[in-house]
């Protein structure tokens, strides 16, 4: 916590901490989706930092009290980084291990959005971090990881996600960071809120739109790690020195759970989605067989099968009644995740291959 003790007194020694008068009155009184339109009104039309132009942004917006870069995926507030960064002499370049170099983590994947201009360089959800880490990260949700495929240095995780309605790879930051990217995504669908024509489609959200298990996720960090003087003064350097706009989520934090709804439904479904289909043997040698207990006709079901490192070994759609068989035996033994939905329901399970 020393980095966090010492920014409440730079950010009190500055003039850049305070809301400007009138910033948010259009946003007054309003909840719920027409909060979050409001929001968008406020914090679109901000001004575009080039790609490039982040590594210079960075020394002014994420800078520690001793004048080195702070990474999100390697510092451990309440004790000592396994590795600190210089600014301009430690940028990636290439990397092989940790504490090579740093780079440009995209906390809201490029890939989620098409890599557009304007987002492409939203300093809100980027952040200077370790190459590798930012390497292994790749494109998977942030989530709750139960079973650690991969742990980086300050305690970051890579694994086979906890959460309730998702049951692939997510990447988990240190609980210090949680809420800062937690508010980052509530920033981004916000501020490209009807502007996502282009935008693709993941795990974790529909264009610019937070899939329930994921706001469920961001919501519980955004609660869990409150706003910090690290997030203030950040906020107020991106509004005052490059981009004039603001993460409205740090500055009314109420408001995310305004616009956001813990979807409880989850809590109730998850037991009855997993009962729509079963896999049978599992584990299994040569082959198994997907059986669907949905009555639903000869429908088409989409079923994605995913190793435990998120490398895909299959997906697409396939029509069947009662039941669908699968050869096995030229698969690695191992741990695979298979995501079967429909219609009406959709399941996860992990199957283990001998």
């Amino acid at each position: 916590m020393k980095y966090l003790v010492v920014y409440v007194i730079l950010v009190s020694k500055l003039c850049l901490s305070q809301i400007p008068p009138g910033y948010y009155t259009p946003a007054a009184g309003l909840t719920g989706a027409p909060l979050k339109l409001a929001l968008h009104n406020i914090i679109k039309s901000h001004s575009v930092v080039s790609y490039a132009g982040l590594w210079t942004a960075f020394q002014k917006t994420d800078i520690t009290p001793t004048g080195k870069v702070w990474d999100i995926y390697s510092d451990i507030p309440s004790g000592t980084p396994p590795y600190i960064y210089t600014f301009v002499s430690d940028q990636c370049g290439s990397y092989s291990v940790e504490g090579d170099c740093y780079n440009r983590e995209h906390s809201w994947p490029q890939s989620w959005f098409s890599s557009v201009t304007g987002p492409v360089s939203d300093m809100f959800h980027i952040y200077p971090t370790d190459g590798k880490v930012n390497g292994l990260r790749s494109n998977y949700p942030y989530g709750n990881v139960s079973t650690a495929s991969w742990t980086s240095l300050n305690g970051s995780k890579l694994g086979i996600s906890s959460d309730l309605g998702y049951s692939s790879t997510v990447f988990e930051p240190i609980d210090e960071y949680k809420g800062d990217l937690a508010r980052g995504f509530f920033y981004m669908s916000t501020r490209y809120f009807s502007e996502d024509g282009s935008w693709s489609f993941s795990d974790a959200t529909n264009k610019s739109d937070i899939l329930p298990w994921e706001v469920n996720v961001l919501l519980q960090w955004h609660h869990d790690d409150p706003v910090s003087a690290k997030e203030i003064a950040r906020n107020d350097s991106i509004y005052y020195r490059f981009q004039h706009n603001r993460n409205p989520f740090i500055d009314n934090p109420q408001w995310a759970d305004s616009i956001w709804k813990v979807d409880l439904t989850l809590f109730v479904k998850d037991n009855e989605l997993k009962n729509a289909f079963s896999i049978f043997p599992n584990p299994a040698v040569d082959s198994f067989t997907i059986l669907s207990k949905l009555n639903d006709g000869n429908s088409v079901k989409h079923i994605k099968i995913t190793t435990i490192n998120g490398e895909v070994i299959e997906e697409n759609d396939v029509t069947f009644t009662d039941y669908k068989s699968y050869d096995c035996k030229m698969w690695a033994s191992g741990l695979y995740f298979i995501t079967i939905s429909s219609e009406k329901s959709i399941s996860n399970f992990r199957f283990l291959k001998l």
